[in-house]
């Protein structure tokens, strides 16, 4: 079922002809909604704009949704909601198990990538963003009816398991006492032995040829270290409390024998030449093409970003793809999704979005790293974050921070502010749910019960009864154009308006029916709270 909103506005179109672009009223006394419609007619049709209001209202029906329209100003009209309307439909919202979110109508099958690390090596603030925004789509989505299927696309393929396997042999180690941790040490040891060893170097080519052709204890070498790090990985993400496992990893490894095949069908049909002994495609569009196979027979990302999609609209069935990688990253995407595109691939039916992001800054502006130059590891940003508050908070803080801004910004890793319970933070909505759940529990305990919302005098009441019935949309907006922020600000605007309601609506002290709905109101917004936090992938705590 539409919003109230979106039938008034409909209702509103079919008699104007036009979009009446219907928004919040400024004040109270002007209702809860106005539509500059008669003004914007008024510069086609050279009439009087209130002239061309008074007759909209006139023709106009919404006796259903709304107290009668008032003409107003220059031209503006104004529409109040009836109270019994719009307490119906918080009781219904509160009603449904979806808590007010409209199942799709036709429910897709969405592939969604990202996190993406590199085995043997720790998760670090370069995998954050990805993690935190691609699990929130996962839940939205999901929410919506979609089936979401997650791919993690680890990095667990080429030169560098060659020197880490040769190191591990020559210091007689046994991959099975490592963690995550040590074979990252063990990978620096063995970059700077490749460096400084030009034997080395040679039998960790030598290497990376026995892995490829299938060698059984070099393939059980690689295991191990891929195993291991799927361990540190789930750690990370459990303490994370995101929907990653060990079933949604299809790494570099898993698309490797696809590569020639995929490398003759582009050739013979035209689509890729040799040039300078690689094979490339050129496509419309790019000066550089994508590069399928360089000229020492090995290939590369483009290629593998080739089969990837072609696994999953062909064997996954995929009719949505949705990329979650960094902004650097969206030449490299569109020219993929071009390529597959022109290769029969990606069919015009499946959409293919790249959704990019900024970056995490130090509290100085620049790019988080170490004193050394690299990047900071995530569970040390974990870690500083928990200095500040427990993890729970710590965790919402993190995932607010980076969701409550528009994707492509950067933002600034500032634990002290994002930590706040006070102000547009993680914190501050996790406050807002358990003030709620103590307010209930302090109605149960006197033995005062929440019922039906019937009541809606004050401007208060209705303001939140009418926020909570948008809640939908708010969520539609999210799995429509991914943009989570979108429903941080709806949360956001929800706890403030419960907030002004609470202060001017007593709910303990009042009586009878207006106790009831109250209490009603109280547990809508605290349903609303806690199922927008879990599409953040932020817990709602009943007590903080």
């Amino acid at each position: 079922m539409s919003s109230l909103p979106s039938q008034l506005a409909a209702r509103i179109e079919a008699v104007a002809g036009a979009d009446p672009e219907l928004r919040p009223a400024t004040r109270p006394q002007f209702g809860h909604f106005q539509s500059n419609v008669a003004l914007r007619l008024a510069r086609t049709e050279g009439r009087p704009p209130r002239e061309l209001a008074a007759g909209i209202i006139d023709r106009l029906d919404v006796s259903d949704l709304c107290e009668p329209p008032e003409l107003a100003g220059p031209g503006f009209i104004n529409f109040r909601l009836r109270p019994d309307v719009l307490a119906a439909a918080v009781n219904d919202q509160y009603a449904d198990e979806h808590a007010g979110i409209v199942q799709a109508e036709r429910p897709q099958r969405v592939v969604i990538d990202y996190s993406a690390p590199n085995a043997a090596k720790q998760m670090h603030v370069g995998h954050l963003r990805s993690t935190i925004i691609g699990d929130c789509f996962h839940r939205v989505l999901a929410a919506k009816g979609h089936t979401v299927i997650p791919q993690n696309h680890i990095g667990d393929w080429g030169r560098q398991f060659g020197m880490l396997i040769e190191q591990a042999l020559d210091e007689g180690l046994d991959l099975s006492t490592l963690d995550l941790a040590g074979a990252e040490e063990l990978y620096k040891r063995a970059n700077a032995h490749i460096e400084a060893d030009e034997d080395f170097a040679d039998r960790s080519r030598d290497r990376v040829v026995a892995l490829q052709a299938g060698d059984g204890p070099t393939r059980g070498m690689w295991g191990a270290l891929v195993g291991l790090s799927k361990a540190g990985f789930n750690r990370t993400y459990a303490r994370m409390n995101v929907r990653l496992t060990d079933a949604d990893y299809d790494g570099e490894s898993f698309y490797n024998d696809m590569l020639p095949q995929i490398c003759d069908d582009l050739e013979s049909r035209g689509i890729a030449v040799r040039d300078g002994g690689a094979l490339v495609a050129f496509v419309d569009g790019y000066e550089a093409p994508a590069i399928l196979r360089n000229s020492q027979g090995g290939y590369g990302y483009d290629v593998t970003d080739v089969a990837a999609v072609r696994h999953r609209v062909d064997d996954l069935h995929a009719d949505r793809l949705v990329y979650v990688v960094g902004s650097e990253q969206t030449r490299h995407f569109n020219l993929v999704f071009a390529l597959t595109r022109r290769a029969g691939y990606l069919p015009e039916g499946v959409e293919a979005r790249h959704v990019g992001y900024g970056m995490v800054l130090g509290p100085d502006g620049k790019k988080f790293s170490t004193r050394e130059g690299t990047a900071v590891h995530l569970d040390d940003l974990l870690d500083e974050a928990e200095e500040h508050a427990s993890p729970q908070i710590a965790l919402a803080a993190i995932k607010y921070a980076d969701l409550s801004n528009a994707l492509q910004k950067d933002y600034v890793f500032d634990p002290a502010r994002m930590t706040a319970t006070t102000g547009d933070t993680g914190p501050y909505l996790q406050y807002a749910h358990a003030r709620v759940c103590q307010i209930l529990r302090r109605a149960e305990a006197e033995g005062r019960t929440s019922g039906p919302v019937t009541v809606l005098e004050e401007p208060a009441e209705q303001e939140l009864a009418l926020w909570l019935t948008r809640f939908g949309e708010a969520v539609d907006e999210v799995a429509d154009e991914l943009a989570p922020h979108k429903l941080c600000t709806y949360l956001f605007e929800l706890a403030t308006k419960y907030s002004v309601f609470y202060e001017n609506c007593p709910v303990l002290r009042s009586t009878g029916q207006v106790l009831a709905s109250r209490l009603g109101l109280c547990a809508a917004t605290r349903r609303v709270l806690a199922t927008g936090l879990d599409l953040l992938g932020i817990e709602a705590p009943e007590r903080m």
